[in-house]
């Protein structure tokens, strides 16, 4: 290798450098930022053909040796991209290509061209240059920071249509839209691109080696985006690298989409580095799922706006039963087993809950600006009051007053207590016994009934967006992307990216702010917070005693002393009788204040 440099991954970080091997070819692991210094900033290589992406190919066509290349090639962190080094421009966050590890690739004219349906579409091929800013809300004078590949399809393609051997295999929860993905995968590459054979893993990853496959036609999947699930089956755990890679290329498939959530995806990024050491032409394309929202970069995860709307139909139950009785409550129970955007979003839709708990907002139940002090409150003023809580909102309190379960799922997912039931109880006993009342509290748990259904018209038509992209992308040779809107526009995103955090709701950001001014619920300070705060006025207000009592006891002793200084008496007896009895007072003084200074200890 010629112009080595190391990549390091991690969360805080990410170190990237352009790299060239001696045959011209680029060389760059997965999610490797590349540019090149220009002046006083940093330039999106311009001037790309089909099927040149790198900054070598970039540098011959302008006649500039690799050596020079090299050269003026720059390391950047990412978080010397976000702290906005003004030195940085753009930077361009790529991901993996076939070419990268399969040199002098034929491409082929993208089918598209001769399509009549787009015949009229001004544009319709993405553009080489064309990227997504990650963040669109920038000062003057910043940098524009992290840029992706715009998603959509290109001039030239790496595959031939009658040699591709696609799959689709789904893994993890059930999710609003599965089925929709599904259906438009194989409809886009029928349709689109006239590939004729897609088959349909079973059962999840360890259906690569432990099921059957089945053919997945147009007219098998016409019909499958008005059910809810998955036609394919599903399942967690049962990643095996090795067996699933092996089946991959003994089947002779040449394009694997993985349509999953965070776990799902670290698979299938393992995937598609075991392919790439191997040598393979297997395009790996991901497509994210999770109905929390709870996946990174992206704007939103397909069934969000499903579970939302299903969600609200919940709280309106749980709000007729509240109303209805006298001391009424309704509690429901929604996803988020880290992120609270279903709850939160739901909440504001509605109008008519009165508190929302979720995992990023600790909350406590007793004492001063506490839940229970809420609700009774609610109860008085209103004759009902309605609650939503998160599955994952909690958890701290309920492991300490249950046997706590520190297990996890197939998936590795943390294996949740129940909050729902474990706050019914909690609420009920404490109306009973401090309160002297009876509530009349009723638990709604519709988690599965919302995995269950079918997707509304808004995550169709996002479903349909997102398998196009990721078919588009497979077909232009990109691999060990994921797709999805960032800022609005699709972009092909490097799997590893997603992985690295969590999309969770920001308690300081805007959107948390709107919903305690629709609810009116306390921000939930920790107990300790607001224990402390009391402690330190008490303290303040005892300092405040003692040194006013401290005035007090000094006072008069400092008179009585002036009082002996200024006095002359000629009897040498009465001048000794008074000095001790200036001695005497400050004596008693003395013992007084330090009474005093021991009270306040």
């Amino acid at each position: 290798m010629a112009g080595c440099g190391s990549v390091v991954h991690s969360n805080l970080q990410c170190s990237f450098l352009a790299l060239t091997s001696d045959t011209g070819r680029p060389s760059r692991p997965s999610g490797f930022f590349h540019g090149r210094r220009h002046g006083t900033g940093i330039l999106l290589k311009n001037k790309f053909l089909s099927g040149d992406r790198s900054l070598t190919s970039f540098a011959r066509r302008e006649t500039v040796s690799r050596a020079a290349v090299r050269n003026s090639s720059s390391v950047f962190t990412r978080a010397e991209v976000n702290t906005g080094n003004r030195d940085l421009g753009a930077v361009l966050e790529d991901v993996p290509h076939l070419s990268d590890w399969l040199p002098n690739l034929p491409t082929y004219p993208n089918p598209l061209q001769d399509n009549p349906a787009y015949s009229d579409v001004e544009q319709y091929f993405v553009h080489p240059d064309d990227v997504v800013a990650e963040d669109i809300v920038v000062r003057l004078n910043r940098p524009s920071g992290i840029h992706f590949r715009r998603a959509g399809p290109r001039e030239k393609v790496y595959f031939k249509p009658n040699e591709v051997r696609a799959c689709i295999v789904t893994c993890g929860g059930l999710c609003p839209g599965l089925n929709t993905v599904i259906r438009e995968i194989v409809c886009g590459l029928w349709h689109m691109y006239g590939v004729q054979e897609v088959l349909g893993i079973e059962g999840g990853y360890k259906g690569f080696y432990a099921r059957n496959t089945i053919s997945l036609t147009p007219k098998i999947v016409n019909d499958i985006h008005k059910r809810g699930g998955t036609i394919l089956g599903t399942s967690r755990g049962g990643h095996a690298t090795s067996k699933i890679v092996d089946s991959i290329q003994d089947r002779g498939i040449n394009q694997v989409y993985i349509i999953g959530g965070d776990g799902t995806q670290r698979g299938a990024n393992v995937i598609h580095e075991e392919i790439r050491r191997r040598g393979l032409k297997v395009a790996v394309a991901g497509i994210p799922k999770t109905i929390d929202n709870d996946i990174a970069v992206i704007d939103k995860s397909f069934g969000f706006d499903s579970a939302v709307e299903e969600a609200q139909r919940a709280i309106n139950a749980a709000h007729v039963e509240a109303e209805s009785f006298e001391n009424g409550v309704g509690l429901v129970k929604l996803m988020g087993r880290y992120s609270g955007y279903i709850a939160m979003y739901a909440t504001l839709a509605s109008r008519d809950v009165d508190c929302c708990l979720i995992p990023e907002s600790p909350f406590y139940l007793e004492g001063e600006g506490g839940l229970y002090e809420f609700i009774n409150g609610r109860i008085r003023e209103n004759g009902h009051s309605v609650i939503v809580v998160a599955e994952g909102a909690g958890q701290e309190l309920v492991a300490d007053s249950m046997q706590s379960m520190d297990k996890h799922d197939a998936s590795g997912n943390r294996l949740l207590l129940d909050v729902g039931l474990w706050l019914s109880q909690k609420l009920k006993g404490y109306f009973i016994t401090e309160r002297k009342q009876v509530i009349n509290l009723k638990y709604i748990d519709p988690t599965y009934m919302i995995r269950a259904i079918p997707s509304n018209a808004s995550d169709n038509v996002y479903c349909y967006l997102l398998a196009q992209s990721a078919v588009h992308g497979a077909m232009a040779g990109y691999t060990g992307f994921t797709v999805g809107p960032v800022n609005g526009k699709h972009a092909y995103i490097p799997i590893s990216r997603i992985t690295e955090t969590q999309n969770r709701v920001k308690t300081s950001d805007r959107m948390w702010a709107r919903l305690l001014s629709s609810t009116n619920q306390p921000s939930f300070l920790r107990h300790e917070e607001i224990m402390g705060a009391k402690g330190k006025e008490e303290s303040t207000k005892m300092l405040k005693e003692s040194d006013a009592l401290v005035e007090k006891i000094s006072s008069p002793a400092r008179q009585g002393n002036a009082f002996a200084e200024k006095k002359v008496d000629s009897s040498p007896q009465e001048n000794g009788l008074n000095g001790r009895k200036a001695e005497l007072s400050q004596a008693e003084n003395g013992v007084a204040l330090k009474k005093a200074q021991g009270s306040l200890k």
